[in-house]
């Protein structure tokens, strides 16, 4: 049997971000492989979590690519970025929440890209008067994330429509985001 190592790890992660205690053996039961297939693939939980947190960050930057947010309005490449990311939304909410990649000595240089294009997207949004320039593009940036992330879980819960996945964050944060015409 061929395992499809993109599919099991994000299956992890859509179980890691939910039960950060779930034991290797319970990654194996959810991806519907046995835990030597698992530990073939992923010496341990190390080893596995170092590998959700490097697909998660290339599929990340290439949402980023695909949406081209150095380009057009802000709002618009916003919008496209929020689209693109969709597939990876599991993947961007284990990063998030993933404490163990924070720890030790070197900070993930791809975490430091995605925070630094994300920001430079709503840095260029500020300076074109789109949004609200008394929250830091650092700030809207987490939040952004925090927001991925959460539909991410609702939707696997079944809370929510997959079909609204995009509407719904580009709307809830926009809607706090951009600057009032009374301001």
């Amino acid at each position: 049997m061929t395992v499809d190592r993109d599919q099991v790890l994000r299956t992890a992660a859509a179980l890691l971000t939910r039960k950060a205690t779930a034991t290797m053996d319970e990654v194996a039961r959810a991806a519907g492989i046995g835990r030597a297939t698992l530990h073939r693939h992923f010496a341990g939980r190390d080893a596995l979590v170092r590998a959700l947190e490097e697909l998660s960050i290339t599929e990340v930057e290439a949402a980023l690519d695909a949406a081209r947010t150095d380009e057009g309005p802000a709002v618009e490449a916003l919008r496209r970025f929020i689209a693109e990311v969709e597939p990876a939304a599991g993947l961007l909410a284990f990063l998030v929440t993933e404490n163990e990649l924070f720890e030790g000595e070197g900070v993930n240089e791809g975490w430091d890209r995605l925070d630094a294009r994300v920001s430079a997207l709503f840095r260029r949004g500020q300076e074109a008067g789109a949004f609200r320039i008394d929250l830091t593009p650092a700030w809207l940036t987490e939040a952004l994330y925090g927001l991925i992330g959460t539909c991410a879980w609702a939707i696997q819960d079944g809370r929510v429509a997959a079909k609204d996945f995009s509407y719904m964050i580009a709307e809830l944060l926009l809607g706090g985001a951009q600057r009032s015409v009374e301001q």
